[in-house]
């Protein structure tokens, strides 16, 4: 069983920037997916960033699209979340994940966003943007 654990959190002035990071024990498989989900106080989880590790495939939710990349560094198997021109809409609980497979949806085979498809969970770290 692969364990995850996110460091990186903490607070940040609005508009600044800020990198969270996964850090995996346990073997991750080329055929994994992993990505980083959000969620806020009474919401449900949503995904927000995805990535395929075979071929670095990524998907972004359109919240954070164009200000947010996801990355990740095979030789130390860490998934990082780079967070630019954060908002105060930004304040809330990460987590980073991992899927066992892609799904097949629409002719095209990605990273499943439902967070019910992904069997490995790290604990979840608060960000705070400072309006």
């Amino acid at each position: 069983e692969v364990q995850l654990v996110e460091s990186g959190g903490g607070s940040v002035q609005a508009g600044g920037s800020l990198t969270l990071s996964c850090s995996a024990s346990g073997h991750i498989y080329r055929t994994d997916c992993l990505g980083w989900f959000r969620q806020a106080p009474g919401k449900e989880r949503e995904a927000i960033a995805l990535i395929y590790v075979d071929d670095s495939t990524t998907w972004y939710a359109d919240s954070v699209k164009g200000r947010f990349t996801v990355s990740r560094n095979n030789a130390t198997n860490t998934l990082f979340l780079q967070m630019n021109s954060v908002k105060p809409e930004d304040s809330v609980t990460y987590y980073c994940a991992k899927a066992p497979w892609r799904v097949y949806s629409r002719g095209l085979w990605s990273c499943p966003p439902e967070d019910n498809q992904y069997n490995s969970w790290g604990q979840g770290i608060q960000v705070t943007v400072d309006s």
